[in-house]
């Protein structure tokens, strides 16, 4: 029970950073969306500028520890999902560069928002 709710908490997890980076575009469709997108994309370039751990961390590894887990037993979880949130030898430099690439991304996607007017 632990593992599957520390694998769905790496889940929502990555969910999250997608949301972080590209929850913009879903503007389009939904446009209340940015009530939510904004708080999280200046969350997400706040943690990567700090180095800081995202609660969903602690989640994650509070689930592992109470399932007597050291890692996570889905070879799919382990070598993909996780490797991407994250990714072995991260420093301060590419976390920088993360938040450079988030503030490129995310300024484009809202550049197309306000050239389109559809407040």
């Amino acid at each position: 029970m632990y593992e599957f709710l520390a694998t769905l908490t790496l889940i929502i997890h990555f969910l999250f950073i997608l949301f972080v980076i590209f929850g913009a575009l879903l503007f389009f469709i939904k446009p209340w969306i940015l009530y939510f997108h904004i708080p999280a994309f200046l969350y997400g370039v706040y943690v990567e500028l700090t180095q800081s751990i995202c609660p969903l961390t602690y989640i994650e590894n509070y689930f592992l520890t109470k399932a007597n887990l050291a890692s996570y037993s889905t070879s799919f979880i382990q070598n993909y999902l996780y490797a991407i949130i994250y990714p072995i030898n991260l420093t301060k430099e590419i976390q920088i560069s993360l938040a450079i690439a988030l503030l490129i991304i995310n300024g484009i996607i809202y550049g197309f928002i306000i050239k389109r007017k559809k407040f």
